[in-house]
């Protein structure tokens, strides 16, 4: 049977102010899959309310933009999944090896609370699959408990966006919340990258985060070694 990932993406368009649109950071997600495709895993895409996952717009253009990405915007077929992405009630966690939650600043609005996200996480790493997030994914880790009502994230080494990455990026003041000062509030063991924007990967165990857009193929590529 071939691995199976479950992807999860924002349903978020904007910020607290309607006029300033965010949304999935696509490459977080194009990254992965490439990585996955070619092992021939069987992927899906989800979100906290199925259908549409909006993209970031900073995310579209150069630099950032790249082959990966857009070369899943050339693809219809491909973008024909981010418009109609499942709910949480159309997935069954044991159908899957493994969870990635892809981020882009809107994750931190929907994925932190939603009951659904966190019962597919819990299950899955309950049945002995792999967590993974990348960036501001790890925002859909701070409030799943697991069975014994223990934090999934206390105590465990992990990183995404830095604090010092948001005030570098000139959107600190946008913030619904400080992410790393809330993982570390709940007891994650959080480290980072010595420099800014550079690619970084943390392990441990079955839990794998990568911190920043330029983390993803990382983060991806040790899904796989541990699958």
């Amino acid at each position: 049977m071939a691995k199976r990932i479950l992807h999860v993406v924002s349903n978020v368009a904007h910020y607290a102010d309607p006029t300033q649109p965010t949304g999935l950071w696509l490459s977080e997600l194009t990254h992965a899959y490439d990585v996955f495709a070619v092992k021939d895993y069987g992927q899906t895409i989800m979100s906290p309310k199925g259908g549409g996952s909006p993209l970031e717009p900073r995310a579209l253009k150069w630099p950032l933009l790249d082959a990966s990405a857009k070369a899943w915007l050339d693809d219809p077929s491909r973008t024909a999944l981010l418009q109609a992405t499942a709910g949480p009630d159309e997935i069954d966690p044991t159908d899957f090896d493994a969870i990635y939650f892809t981020g882009g600043h809107a994750v931190m609005w929907d994925f932190p609370d939603s009951e659904g996200l966190q019962r597919i996480t819990r299950s899955i790493w309950e049945r002995g699959g792999i967590v993974s997030a990348v960036c501001h994914g790890y925002c859909g880790l701070l409030n799943t408990r697991l069975s014994d009502g223990k934090l999934l994230v206390a105590g465990k080494r992990l990183t995404g966006f830095s604090w010092t990455e948001e005030v570098l990026a000139g959107v600190a003041k946008k913030m619904p919340y400080n992410a790393e000062a809330e993982m570390k509030a709940r007891g994650a063991l959080y480290e980072k990258a010595f420099l800014p924007f550079v690619s970084y990967a943390v392990v441990d165990g079955r839990l794998v985060t990568g911190q920043n857009p330029w983390s993803a193929k990382a983060t991806s590529e040790k899904v796989v070694s541990l699958l």
